[in-house]
C-alpha cells in the first residue's frame, strides 16, 4: 500500500488511502500485521446518545438497562468493542502503536448515580492482548456549559464532580521500534518535528477546541462525536513516520483520514454508519487547499519561534537543509514537510493524494513572533482545518 520515495528530491510522492462502510468487528480487507498505527474514538459506553447503537448489536443491553443494571449494561457495550480490539490486534504490526480518544461516563441508572470508566476497561483489554500501555494524554475539552452544577448544587455531601477531559490511551505491540536501514534512518529524519512541537506534543495535558457541530440529518448529527483534525495529525506524526499505513475502524466524519493525508501517511478508514458518506465527501472538497492551509501555519509557527528565540537568546546553532530556516537541534535538519497537490479518486473509497515541496518565498510569510503572539494569544497552538 506504501509508496514511499525519495522524500528529498522534490519530485512528488503519493499516499494512498481507502474508505469503507463496513462492520470492524471484522477487519475483513485489512491484512495481518499491516498497520503501523491506529489512530480512533470509539462510540463511548453508557452514554446515552449511543446507547441505541449497543442494543443494536446486543439486545441483552437493553435488558441490562431496563432492569437498573449498570454494571452488566457497561460490561456488555464494552465487550462489543472488545471484538474490534482483538481485531486491532490481528491488524497492527510488531512495534506499531494503538492511540485511542475515549471517555469515561457518568450516568444514573435506577437511584443509582456513578462514574463508568470506559478508559480503565479498555487498558485492562489491551493489556490481556499483550500491548504495554504508555503514558496518556489527557484531553481537556473547552465547554460552553453555563455551569458546571451536578447533583445537590452548593450543598455538600450531593454534588458531584463534572468531567471536563477526556483520555488518549497509547499502547505499542511489542517492544521499540527499530530504524535500521538507511532508508528507514532517512525517512524518520524526514518524519521529524521541531523541538518546540516535542515539548507541547509530549505533554500530559493537551488543550484543544472541539469541532464545530454541523447539522448533517438529525441521526448522523446525535452521534457525531468527532475529534477536531488537530488531535489525529498530532498523534501521526508522533507515532509513525511517513509511508506508513494509519488505522481508523470508527472514522466517522473522516477526520483520521484528513490527518493521515496532511501528514503523507497512507490510511484505511473504517465507518459502520453509511450516513457519514455525504459528510466525509463534503470533508474532502478543497481538502487541498484547507490542509496546506494548517501545514503553512505549522511552518510560520516554527519560524516566528526561532526568531523570537533568536531575538531573546542569541542564534540558533542548526539548520534545516529543506527549507533553510534554523532549528534547534540536528534531529530537526532534515524535516521536510510538504504541500498536497492534488486528490485523486479512482473510484468511492479509494483516494491517491500527491505532494510536493513547499516554496516558503509565495507560501510561508516570514510572520513575526508578535505578531504570532497576539493571532493565538495562548501556549497551545491548535491547527485549524474547517474554522
Amino acid at each position: 500500500m506504501a509508496q514511499k520515495k525519495d522524500l528529498t528530491t522534490g519530485t512528488s510522492n503519493t499516499t494512498r488511502h481507502r474508505i469503507e462502510f463496513s462492520d470492524s468487528r471484522t477487519l475483513s480487507t485489512v491484512a495481518n500485521g499491516s498497520v503501523d498505527l491506529v489512530v480512533t474514538s470509539p462510540p463511548y459506553p453508557m452514554i446515552e446518545m449511543w446507547d441505541s447503537l449497543f442494543t443494536a448489536l446486543n439486545p441483552d443491553i437493553a435488558d441490562s438497562l431496563q432492569r437498573n443494571d449498570g454494571y452488566q449494561a457497561f460490561e456488555l457495550m464494552n465487550r462489543e468493542l472488545d471484538t474490534i480490539w482483538e481485531e486491532i490486534e490481528r491488524v497492527v504490526k510488531e512495534n506499531g502503536f494503538v492511540c485511542i480518544n475515549i471517555g469515561d461516563a457518568t450516568r444514573k441508572i435506577g437511584n443509582q448515580f456513578q462514574l463508568y470508566s470506559n478508559h480503565s476497561r479498555i487498558t485492562s483489554k489491551f493489556v490481556s492482548l499483550g500491548f504495554q500501555p504508555l503514558p496518556i494524554v489527557l484531553w481537556k475539552k473547552t465547554t460552553n456549559a453555563p455551569n458546571k452544577f451536578m447533583g445537590s448544587g452548593m450543598l455538600p455531601a450531593g454534588a458531584y464532580i463534572t468531567l471536563e477531559h477526556e483520555y488518549i490511551l497509547v499502547f505499542r505491540k511489542g517492544g521499540k521500534r527499530e530504524f535500521t536501514t538507511p532508508d528507514q534512518r532517512s525517512i524518520r529524519n524526514q518524519s521529524a518535528y521541531f523541538w518546540e512541537e516535542r515539548n507541547i506534543w509530549f505533554s500530559d495535558t493537551w488543550t484543544l477546541k472541539g469541532v464545530k457541530q454541523t447539522t448533517h440529518g438529525e441521526s448522523v448529527r446525535e452521534r457525531n462525536a468527532a475529534y477536531t483534525f488537530e488531535l489525529p495529525y498530532r498523534l501521526i506524526n508522533m507515532y509513525s513516520v511517513k509511508g506508513d499505513t494509519i488505522l481508523d475502524p470508527f472514522l466517522g466524519t473522516g477526520t483520521t483520514t484528513f490527518a493521515a493525508i496532511a501528514s503523507e501517511r497512507n490510511s484505511i478508514g473504517i465507518e459502520y454508519d453509511k450516513n457519514f458518506s455525504s459528510i466525509i465527501s463534503e470533508g474532502l472538497k478543497n481538502l487541498e487547499k484547507k490542509v496546506n492551509g494548517s501545514i503553512t501555519r505549522r511552518l510560520e509557527e516554527h519560524i516566528a519561534f526561532c526568531s523570537k528565540y533568536q531575538r531573546e537568546k542569541g542564534p540558533l546553532k542548526y539548520k534545516n537543509k529543506c527549507f533553510g530556516f534554523p532549528v534547534m537541534t540536528r534531529q530537526e535538519i532534515e524535516i521536510d514537510i510538504k504541500h498536497v497537490t492534488k486528490i485523486d479518486f479512482t473510484e468511492f473509497g479509494n483516494i491517491i493524494a500527491s505532494y510536493k515541496p513547499v516554496s516558503l518565498e509565495s507560501n510561508v510569510k516570514e510572520t513575526t513572533a508578535d505578531t504570532v503572539e497576539k493571532r493565538e494569544g495562548k501556549k497551545q497552538r491548535q491547527l485549524p482545518l474547517f474554522d
